[in-house]
């Protein structure tokens, strides 16, 4: 059994192995593979693993010994699934591993808005402290999230841990799920987005990209928002319109924007959001943990597992 991971790189730069994929088959494991090396690459693979290296309809006729494309994600829309499909290719997502990484670094991304930890450190490091007349100083304005309504647009595994923290943390939550089945879930009352946005003062993203969802947030609705509103995007960049939360930050509209993910990635040197105040952005790494990562492997191959005994898991196709 022939296991080819094309794009390898980026969830084992080399801190981690292959080995739940190597008790399968024999596996060979490229770092990135570019769009004209896929089919050279691909050609004599019965299994793909893949995070982003797309494979097209035309790709895919160009591969008559392809059984199996894993996705080396949750989000799979990479793949030419009908195309797949015809060709009797399963497609298979890792649809849950990120869960607990992802709600962490939602709440690093809220706190460096509110305590702006990073610049206070960079101070102290370049000797404002030591130059202080007074026991302590801060540099910009902090703000306490206790008491705080946040409204977090999702409600699915990761949305629902982000509530759940957030209550600890003394928030009034209001949840946007896909659909309203009842008023409220322990505590954590439900609204729809139009209801609940003008209310918040936090609004944190971690619903999937729809048709609904695509440009959520945008000069529109930021009209809406409270003055000084913080928003966070763990979920992915074209749920905002990058160049009006730019807008909102350079008018001071919006309090911040932190996000983990771009509409473009690689980041475009284009992008209206690189050098605009009050923006904080990572680049994708919330799912990046070690123990994530592994965990994902694992996940990987006990898909291909379930494939080759007959009972096909997390197919998408």
């Amino acid at each position: 059994m022939k296991i080819v991971i094309m794009d390898g790189s980026a969830a084992n730069p080399g801190d981690i192995n292959w080995a739940p994929l190597e008790a399968i088959g024999e596996v060979t494991a490229y770092d990135v593979t570019t769009p004209d090396q896929i089919i050279e690459r691909s050609k004599d693979a019965e299994i793909i693993i893949t995070n982003k290296t797309p494979f097209t309809k035309e790709t895919l006729d160009q591969l008559p010994n392809l059984k199996y494309i894993g996705v080396l994600a949750t989000g799979y829309n990479v793949i030419d699934l009908q195309a797949a499909a015809d060709k009797g290719i399963v497609v298979t997502n890792v649809p849950e591993y990120g869960t607990y990484a992802t709600m962490q670094h939602t709440f690093a991304l809220l706190l460096e808005l509110t305590n702006h930890v990073a610049l206070h450190s960079d101070s102290v490091m370049d000797g404002d402290w030591v130059r202080c007349p007074q026991f302590c100083y801060w540099k910009s304005p902090l703000m306490e999230i206790y008491g705080k309504t946040i409204v977090v647009v999702g409600y699915g595994k990761i949305g629902s841990k982000v509530c759940e923290t957030a209550k600890a943390f003394g928030m009034n939550v209001i949840a946007v799920p896909h659909h309203i089945t009842k008023a409220q879930d322990n505590g954590i009352k439900f609204s729809t987005f139009e209801d609940a946005a003008p209310k918040a003062d936090i609004i944190s993203l971690h619903a999937p990209l729809t048709q609904e969802t695509n440009g959520l947030i945008n000069k529109n609705v930021i009209s809406t928002l409270k003055d000084g509103v913080l928003i966070v995007n763990a979920a992915r960049g074209p749920m905002v319109v990058e160049q009006d939360i730019a807008d909102a930050l350079n008018s001071g509209k919006l309090g911040g924007y932190a996000t983990d993910v771009v509409s473009t990635e690689p980041m475009k040197e284009n992008n209206p959001l690189l050098g605009a105040p009050r923006a904080i952005i990572t680049p994708h790494i919330a799912w990046a943990p070690k123990e994530t990562r592994e965990r994902l492997i694992v996940a990987a191959a006990e898909n291909i597992k379930a494939f080759l005994s007959g009972n096909i898991i997390n197919k998408v196709n």
